[in-house]
């Protein structure tokens, strides 16, 4: 029986719930582009099925930033999905500030090492450094899910380094993602 990922590329087209922009760019449309690309590496694979939380770029998720999250959330437990992972870019007022980590609702928990081999895969394929995995149990994805939930937040949209590979190359985060779910479950 297939593996069943949902993706959920975090934030909204529009408001509610858009997302941090820089340099002319979007985070919702980075999210979109990577989320795509990772379910269709996934979906190639008979050893997993994947779902996507938006299913065009203008999908708009709930009318507020609560309804979009429980949205996303309500998708994937209703599916029964084995694994919900989270897709956003990060932004900070430190220009120099680089690279990639993940959010879990606790330590020691397959949540958490599933966000170190994610990680791990997109600091192989994209050079961006490995910031870690941090507990953060104020978010609503991962406190909701009712199945282990990794919030990726992939590069700093602020960097321009960072942003030039996420806006130019949302294959490799999409590689170094699907990389560490193989890793993961013992595939690669």
């Amino acid at each position: 029986m297939a593996i069943k990922i949902f993706i959920d590329q975090g934030h909204n087209p529009v408001n509610p719930n858009a997302g941090a922009e820089a340099g002319g760019f979007r985070e919702q449309d980075i999210n979109y582009e990577v989320g795509v690309r990772l379910a269709a590496l996934l979906n190639s694979n008979p050893n997993f099925e994947a779902r996507l939380s938006r299913n065009s770029p203008t999908e708009q998720l709930g009318t507020s930033t609560t309804t979009s999250l429980q949205a996303r959330v309500a998708a994937a437990n209703q599916w029964g999905a084995d694994f919900f992972i989270s897709l956003h870019c990060n932004i900070s007022e430190i220009l120099t500030a680089s690279g990639s980590e993940a959010y879990v609702y606790q330590a020691d928990s397959p949540a958490y090492y599933m966000g170190e081999r994610i990680l791990e895969g997109i600091n192989y394929y994209t050079g961006l450094p490995n910031r870690g995995v941090m507990v953060r149990t104020n978010l609503y994805v991962l406190r909701a899910t009712s199945m282990p939930a990794v919030l990726v937040e992939m590069g700093y949209m602020s960097n321009p380094i960072d942003l030039n590979l996420l806006v130019n190359d949302p294959q490799s985060f999409a590689r170094g993602i699907y990389s560490g779910i193989l890793t993961y479950y013992g595939l690669e």
